[in-house]
């Protein structure tokens, strides 16, 4: 069995859960998810950018919305469990956690446990990071030892 560490940042899409189950064609995955809920006020300024990046102008406005700290776990751990949920619907076998602190430190402590084959990161595009190299596959690609696959959801949740 082909062991994947799926990264993500909000809750996969049909279109995205069918994306990653049939990227090894016939070959049975099991799905190990890392979720981390919305970060801090950094965080929403990045985001804003790369809405308003993407020509979303009421996106970037509505970011102040997003739920942050302990409201953003709650939503965090309900996109995990609707994740995981989904990925077993389709036929993969998976199991999630949602990541407290230090993202890739979780992503690389789980590589290791897990024994995974690849990392794949699903996120939103992120130009500002992305430029500077400074997103999740970028900066995972040096520290987990596994091939790193970064792909972009293919439509809001």
């Amino acid at each position: 069995m082909f062991t994947s560490v799926l990264m993500i940042e909000k809750a996969l899409t049909s279109a995205d859960v069918e994306f990653v189950t049939t990227l090894h064609g016939d070959e049975p995955v099991f799905f190990h998810v890392l979720l981390q809920p919305r970060g801090d006020q950094a965080d929403r300024l990045l985001r804003a950018i790369d809405d308003i990046a993407l020509g979303e102008i009421d996106e970037a406005v509505h970011e102040r919305e997003t739920p942050e700290g302990v409201d953003a776990r709650n939503v965090g751990e309900q996109a995990l469990d609707v994740s995981v949920r989904a990925l077993r619907a389709a036929g993969s076998q998976a199991e999630g956690r949602l990541v407290e602190n230090h993202p890739l430190d979780a992503l690389k402590s789980l590589v290791e446990e897990v024994h995974a084959d690849e990392v794949i990161v699903l996120t939103d595009p992120h130009y500002v990071e992305e430029f500077f190299h400074r997103d999740w596959a970028s900066r995972a690609r040096h520290k987990v030892g596994v091939p790193v696959l970064k792909l972009f959801s293919h439509s809001k949740a």
